[in-house]
């Protein structure tokens, strides 16, 4: 496995409406999507584009929502994860089992509608980590 480009940094948020007024208002966001939910993951999620990456704002979706827990001890919210690309995502998943490092379930389908896995942060330097095979160009 080799490691990709970061594609985003996960902030976790009580309100994505609050959080897109400060990336727009404070820090001159010009790019900001429509927020959409993803009840899969319990989350509803809006991308902030950057010069080189994005920003994913997540807000939980109900009280089973996997970032109620990252939330209640962070109530301003906060970073939640790092984003990296991989060309293969069942490779990187083998490569990181291999090396010993816990994969939190099985991939499956994330925001960018690419396949996806976290990594746990105590393997990873304490940054829960998200693996996200790289979106295929339109040809």
């Amino acid at each position: 496995m080799k490691l990709g480009r970061l594609n985003h940094v996960g902030v976790a948020t009580p309100s994505i409406e609050d959080s897109i007024a400060m990336y727009r208002d404070v820090m001159g966001a010009e790019v900001i999507r429509a927020p959409f939910d993803l009840p899969a993951q319990g989350v509803r999620v809006c991308f902030v584009d950057t010069p080189n990456s994005q920003i994913e704002l997540i807000e939980p979706l109900g009280p089973d929502s996997p970032i109620v827990k990252f939330l209640e001890k962070n109530p301003l919210g906060g970073q939640h994860h790092v984003c990296y690309e991989v060309p293969d995502i069942q490779a990187a998943k083998a490569w990181l089992e291999g090396k010993g490092a816990k994969v939190l379930g099985e991939p499956r389908i994330g925001a960018h509608g690419t396949p996806i896995f976290f990594v746990h942060p105590k393997d990873m330097g304490g940054v829960l980590t998200e693996i996200m095979e790289s979106p295929k160009e339109a040809h």
